[in-house]
């Protein structure tokens, strides 16, 4: 039987909404296991949120059950909705024809949860879920720790 892993995600990033990028950071903890987090000087939130989700994947075997829990709509219905599908048969163009964002990520992300047996869980952040408030810090502290 495979191992399985409990895992919670957040990315943070510094006044999200200017132009150009901001100071970001990503956390990920492992339920009866490590954390890690790092820092990217000039992101988005939601690539910190996807940076998340590939470092813990990252940090466990293939072929390993991973529950990931996370408060980004953007990367859980990304899976729960299989976007996927539309990109590929839009050659990685949106629905209104552009190309997708952030599709290093997406590609280096579901690489990794092809290779694991992942099952996609949506959390509500800054609900007091003791493990979603520990990633969001974890997060937020790299980008005033500018941990890399």
């Amino acid at each position: 039987m495979a191992e399985e892993y409990r895992v919670y995600t957040d990315g943070a990033c510094q006044n999200n909404q200017a132009p150009g990028g901001q100071p970001g950071g990503w956390a990920c903890v492992f339920v009866d296991g490590p954390s890690y987090s790092g820092f990217d000087p000039k992101t988005t939130n939601n690539r910190m949120e996807m940076t998340a989700v590939i470092e813990a994947l990252r940090h466990t075997p293939d072929g390993a059950r991973v529950k990931i829990h996370s408060d980004s709509a953007y990367v859980i219905n990304a899976f729960q909705q299989n976007w996927f599908a539309g990109w590929e048969r839009r050659g990685w163009k949106n629905a209104k024809g552009q190309p997708v964002e952030n599709q290093d990520l997406w590609r280096t992300l579901r690489q990794l949860a092809m290779a694991r047996h992942v099952e996609w869980i949506k959390v509500r952040g800054h609900a007091g879920d003791v493990y979603n408030e520990a990633a969001d810090r974890l997060a937020v502290d790299a980008i005033r720790g500018q941990k890399r």
